[in-house]
């Protein structure tokens, strides 16, 4: 492929992109014949891109007659913004993943529940099958314990009241007063020693911000085997979450 040549580029579709800036750079909106002006659109061209946009909820039309974005693109921006942390914590990730040779995991509190943000896995390192969903699996895992633990009391049993302990493996903890009494580890690591999958252990330490509270959980997984390599190495995952740490405080305002 002849990389001097130039992209193809869709002038529609750059016209529209265009037209919306020009929407955005008006707080209190603006009727077409001034964004048809400033993005220097023929009116008829301007019209035809407004309705299209607005019908794809990408901009709106008020009862005054002004333009403003639509709904559509508050939702795109939430969700570039997950993509910008996925962009910055994913090499640190595959960085753990690659010097402990296991999967390596990052979750943190979203809207009261507690969320797996990425995982760095590959053919030598798989990750853990979810066949049981996050949601209802928190209890008997490690990265959920460790999040678990950041929550006060109240919180700790608010969640649990939503969500019951399954009973997924001879080992899964499924009495809440033992629960409760497994989230304080004096290590600041908690453990999961087969109780989501038999076979399978993880461990995971606390991320913290900038001013020292605890926003999420690193965690790795591994044959239950190796667990025991894993945690004499729980320094390289305290360093990595550390790093973490870092990338959220330039990441999430």
């Amino acid at each position: 492929m002849d990389e001097t040549r130039r992209p193809t580029l869709i002038a529609s579709v750059q016209r529209a992109l265009h037209l919306m800036e020009v929407v955005a750079s008006h707080p209190n909106g603006a009727p077409a014949k001034q964004l048809a002006r400033e993005s220097g659109l023929p009116l008829a061209t301007a019209y035809h891109l407004l309705r299209t946009l607005a019908h794809e909820g990408y901009a709106t039309r008020l009862s005054d007659g002004v333009w403003v974005l639509g709904d559509r693109v508050q939702s795109l921006h939430g969700q570039s913004k997950t993509q910008q942390l996925l962009a910055r914590i994913r090499p640190t990730l595959m960085a753990l993943r690659d010097e402990l040779g296991a999967a390596s995991y990052f979750g943190m509190h979203v809207d009261d529940e507690i969320r797996i943000i990425d995982i760095a896995d590959g053919p030598r390192t798989p990750r853990v099958d979810l066949w049981v969903g996050f949601d209802d699996a928190a209890h008997a895992t490690a990265i959920g314990k460790c999040m678990l633990s950041q929550l006060d009391a109240e919180r700790r049993r608010e969640y649990l009241a939503r969500h019951p302990l399954l009973d997924l493996t001879p080992h899964t903890i499924t009495e809440p007063r033992r629960l409760l009494s497994t989230l304080d580890p004096p290590t600041g690591v908690c453990i999961d020693r087969e109780e989501y999958a038999i076979g399978t252990s993880c461990a995971a330490v606390p991320v913290t911000d900038a001013t020292g509270t605890v926003v999420g959980a690193l965690a790795i997984s591994c044959r239950s085997s190796k667990l025991p390599k894993i945690e004499a190495s729980l320094h390289r995952m305290k360093a990595t979450a550390a790093r973490i740490e870092r990338t959220l405080t330039l990441t999430v305002p």
